[in-house]
């Protein structure tokens, strides 16, 4: 769950949330989910190993934290293993430009930009630290090729990549 972004969105969407359940292995994550949204189902645990039965969901989502997983082969059997056949599989993530002179851009601003902004507004040096952290993961973020090797080799169909402002992934998969 992280922050909880993903949950917002789907409530914004309409769903109900006692269809939602998310899950993250840190119970301090969970704890600020519940603060905001208390009616949602919130489980300790890892993707790697998803506190659910076999074909018991209809879509898993995840949002920009494919950093944290050690073995992609084991997340997306995992995935595959939860989701009802037909069920779905979306995948946000972050994506290391191609093109070098975007990429020296992106990484400006990340590095000197960004910090110099947010030790501007706060005189806090965490600012600084968190752009340092978050470019790293930019920097060093799974290559799309590797997700969509991995995402059929689990065997998942109709393996679907969809870039937005040439840095954010969407890779869409169906069981």
């Amino acid at each position: 769950t992280g922050t909880g972004l993903m949950i917002r969105a789907a409530l914004e969407l309409g769903m109900d949330p006692a269809l939602i359940a998310g899950v993250d292995p840190s119970r301090g994550m969970l704890a600020e989910n519940r603060k905001h949204h208390p009616q949602v189902t919130l489980l300790e645990g890892k993707g790697e190993a998803l506190p659910g039965a076999d074909a018991s969901v209809d879509f898993v989502c995840m949002g920009y934290a494919l950093r944290h997983v050690e073995d992609l082969s084991r997340l997306f059997a995992e995935f595959k293993r939860v989701l009802k056949p037909g069920g779905r599989v979306l995948i946000l993530e972050i994506t290391r430009p191609a093109n070098r002179v975007a990429l020296r851009l992106i990484r400006f601003y990340m590095q000197h930009l960004v910090p110099r902004l947010g030790w501007l507004r706060r005189r806090n040096k965490s600012t600084v630290k968190l752009m340092q952290y978050y470019w790293a993961t930019i920097a060093e973020c799974v290559p799309p090729e590797t997700i969509l090797a991995a995402l059929e080799a689990a065997g998942f169909k109709h393996v679907k990549r969809t870039v937005n402002n040439g840095v954010l992934s969407e890779y869409i998969a169906e069981r």
